[in-house]
């Protein structure tokens, strides 16, 4: 196996890109390897790394089809439904709480539910 190429931060050549950028010209590396590695220095730790594609081996990315719209769409209410309290919220529960606001701090909370 070969070594990737390293680069510093912001002196990648053009034709590379990480998948952010893919995804912002509407592509994904459609199963081709890594190119190249992207590092920023860091002060205290090690660096940071991006993996970097070659743009012209990209495909386009795949077209959001209904059953996919229902399967996010799910998926996002789960997200937003507290498992204690079964109340949909117009936020993500806290991964941290486990559960909504409300019902992990129902002391300082009471005046909002009555309200």
């Amino acid at each position: 196996m070969s070594t990737l190429p390293v680069y510093r931060w912001r002196l990648a050549p053009d034709g590379l890109a990480t998948r952010r950028q893919l995804r912002a010209m509407e592509l994904r590396p459609g199963g081709q390897d890594v190119a190249a590695q992207l590092e920023r220095p860091r002060r205290r730790r090690g660096p940071l790394v991006a993996y970097l594609y070659r743009i012209d081996l990209a495909k386009p990315v795949r077209p959001m089809t209904p059953a996919r719209w229902a399967a996010l769409a799910k998926a996002n209410a789960a997200r937003r439904t507290c498992l204690k309290c079964q109340i949909t919220h117009s936020y993500c529960m806290p991964t941290s709480l486990g559960m909504c606001v409300l019902c992990a701090f129902p002391e300082t909370s009471t005046t909002v539910r009555s309200a």
